[in-house]
């Protein structure tokens, strides 16, 4: 059962990624183009997941839509791994004063919610996509500065990189060959979890107005767009909020599968 569960899981996220390279694929028509014709047309043979409210194509917004939702959500995540890497392995090898700064303007900043976090910088910022990205990683990245330090500090004293310098390897050398893979490897495991987290969050701030803006198709934006029509067409809201949540539970899945072998575990 649980085999199952990841094959669909690892189905759906290949799915999404053929919609965010290759939308045309999928969807036929085109997402930006408007009929008040054809306005609030529930789903049928000529529009599989019904129509909006300016008689654009859901099911083409829906797959166009990936490539903004899941691709900020991805970039957030990857952009928090590479800082979270370097802030942390550095904090790990620091002098003690310098760690008790890192890890003091860490925990401030784990002490509040990822979301309020990520509101309180795109806010600042301004909307747009680019800066949910940036939002999003600045809430995301203590946590992966906290695991990169905690990793740190054990790898440096670890019986391979104390044999490494031993043997005449350079404490840098030693650094960058046998402990910052191993770093890398358990933020990575994180990551893969924290891509959920990420594209909800991003999906979030759109939904609050903060992210790309109309007539773009993403998956936030219209959720908000079809919350005032609920009752008359909830296709424009329920398939793209199927859209993010599926999204979501998928890559945990992947993600739980993937940090329970790298701990030995069934998944």
């Amino acid at each position: 059962m649980k085999a199952a569960g990841l094959w669909i899981a690892g189905l759906y996220l290949a799915l999404v990624a053929l919609a965010a390279f290759a939308p045309d694929l999928l969807a036929t028509h085109d997402p930006l183009q408007t009929d008040v014709r054809a306005a609030l047309q529930p789903p049928s043979g000529a529009h599989l997941f019904g129509t909006d409210q300016s008689g654009r194509d859901v099911l083409a917004r829906v797959v166009h839509g990936a490539a903004r939702s899941a691709g900020i959500g991805l970039l957030a995540t990857a952009l928090a791994l590479v800082a979270g890497l370097a802030v942390g392995a550095l904090s790990g090898i620091a002098p003690r004063w310098a760690d008790a700064v890192l890890m003091r303007v860490t925990d401030v900043l784990l002490a509040f919610p990822e979301f309020l976090v990520a509101l309180i910088v795109v806010a600042v910022l301004g909307p747009g996509g680019a800066n949910v990205a940036i939002a999003v990683t600045i809430a995301a990245v203590p946590v992966y500065i906290r695991l990169a330090r905690t990793q740190t500090r054990t790898l440096r004293v670890a019986e391979h990189v104390e044999a490494a310098r031993i043997l005449g390897v350079g404490r840098m050398r030693a650094f960058v060959r046998h402990v910052v893979p191993g770093v890398l490897g358990s933020l990575s495991v994180l990551a893969t979890i924290g891509i959920g987290s990420a594209i909800l969050a991003a999906a979030g701030l759109s939904f609050l107005g903060l992210g790309p803006a109309e007539p773009q198709p993403e998956w936030g934006l219209m959720l908000a767009g079809g919350r005032n029509v609920l009752g008359q067409a909830w296709w424009i809201s329920v398939f793209p909020g199927l859209a993010i949540t599926l999204t979501v539970i998928s890559a945990t899945v992947l993600g739980r599968a993937l940090r329970a072998r790298m701990e030995g575990r069934a998944a």
